[in-house]
């Protein structure tokens, strides 16, 4: 039986620095725009292609606003979910619903449970004084 050796690539190195340097969520293209600035010359199908990657490990968040994933490192390895502003992009750790009130929701309409996401989508206080 052969194990799965994960190659470390200069890219892949990049997109993490890059990505690591994000506090909010950040599409693949604006990330790949940053690689460019920087004068990282990484195509944006491997932007994708890596981004994709640090998701299904696990070790990226990802979100879905305006029609576009949008993705992010988290410092903290434990379960957790987003306040994000749709304005600004900033983004906010918060902590899991209780479990009572994930029971009492999947309970009401007969679902059980697998698994859970939750994020929370709304404008900042920053972006709320700006819309006024």
């Amino acid at each position: 039986m052969s194990e799965h050796i994960v190659r470390q690539t200069r890219q892949k190195d990049a997109i993490r620095d890059a990505l690591n340097g994000c506090d909010e969520f950040i599409s693949a293209q604006e990330l790949h725009r940053k690689l460019e600035d920087r004068g990282e010359h990484i195509g944006l199908a491997t932007v994708y292609r890596q981004l994709n990657a640090l998701a299904e490990a696990g070790r990226a968040d990802t979100v879905r606003l305006d029609g576009q994933q949008l993705f992010r490192l988290c410092g903290d390895d434990g379960h957790h979910h987003h306040l994000v502003c749709t304005g600004c992009g900033k983004t906010v750790e918060i902590e899991s619903p209780s479990e009572s009130w994930l029971k009492g929701i999947s309970d009401k309409y007969g679902f059980a449970i697998e698994r859970h996401t939750l994020e929370v989508f709304g404008l900042c206080a920053d972006c709320r004084k700006l819309d006024k």
